[in-house]
């Protein structure tokens, strides 16, 4: 009887780490797949220089160019092809990001929060400048350690899950709504005290995947997806940002980014992971809606 337990339990753990490796093998080739569209245009025959003859394409394919990896790319691949740790989203969650990315990099990408899957998002903004910003600062000490060249910055939040349901409807006064800098902001949603690097950047992408959400006391993600917003629509005229808020299926998540990001705004849903397209509200655009209306 025990033995045939054993065999048993034996059987599920050999399925389980069957799963794991192709999860593994999957994130490893789509990382691969990442580094050959990065380095792609430096294979292409250059042009010829003024007044020199055309290179053939047949002299060129006789006579390769050989690029090296990057070693932000390479130890991203590494890393991921030997951890036993898969990222925080699915592949197919990560592959929306992965879509937009592809177009908008090198860009200036802002992550909230600084997980297993950083090394991922710094690689895919290859050439770019990706921050992350973190509510642990343990946490961060740990990451660094093992991945130095990650650029993160610690995050103190005021907020409570418990107090969601009164910061919504705080979200609705006119000083919620009005389009500015948050530090001077009077919202009690604005984040005022980010690191100076969130003020002096413009951010093209945005991802809120933190802070903590998931019981009570946590701080929830209602500032940062608020404050995500605002940043977008604060941008110069003429400018849109790709924001992404992951767990959707979470009541603040869902909530907070329908109300703040904007039903009308939403690209793209897939799992657990929305991708808004927000366009800057200043300038001329000074009499936009907080959300789009319907008939737009």
């Amino acid at each position: 009887m025990h033995s045939r337990k054993a065999s048993k339990l034996l059987a599920m753990k050999a399925k389980m780490q069957s799963f794991l490796n192709l999860k593994l093998f999957l994130l490893g080739f789509f990382l691969l797949f990442t580094v050959l569209f990065v380095l792609r245009p430096s294979l292409q025959p250059s042009s010829s220089p003024q007044g020199s003859r055309p290179v053939s394409s047949k002299a060129f394919a006789s006579t390769p160019t050989c690029t090296k990896v990057p070693q932000s790319l390479a130890n991203t691949v590494i890393h991921y092809t030997t951890s036993n740790i898969t990222p925080q989203q699915t592949f197919k969650e990560i592959a929306v990001t992965a879509r937009v990315l592809e177009k908008r990099s090198p860009c200036n990408f802002l992550v909230f929060g600084l997980g297993h899957d950083s090394l991922m998002w710094t690689a895919l903004n290859h050439g770019g400048r990706t921050i992350f910003l973190e509510e642990d600062e343990a946490w961060i000490k740990s990451i660094r350690e093992k991945q130095p060249s990650l650029e993160a910055y610690h995050v103190k939040y005021s907020t409570k899950v418990r107090d969601a349901d009164d910061l919504l409807m705080l979200g609705r006064l006119p000083e919620c709504m009005a389009v500015g800098d948050t530090r001077f902001s009077t919202c009690q949603l604005a984040l005022k005290e980010l690191p100076s690097v969130f003020y002096e950047v413009d951010w093209d992408v945005i991802m809120v995947d933190a802070p903590t959400g998931y019981f009570l006391d946590a701080p929830g993600r209602m500032a940062a997806i608020y404050t995500a917003g605002m940043a977008a629509r604060g941008r110069r005229e003429g400018e849109v940002t790709d924001v992404f808020v992951h767990d959707v299926n979470r009541v603040v998540e869902d909530k907070f980014s329908m109300a703040f990001l904007c039903d009308g705004y939403l690209k793209e849903q897939e799992g657990r992971l929305r991708h808004f397209a927000i366009p800057s509200h200043r300038a001329a655009n000074e009499g936009k809606p907080f959300c789009p209306l319907m008939q737009e």
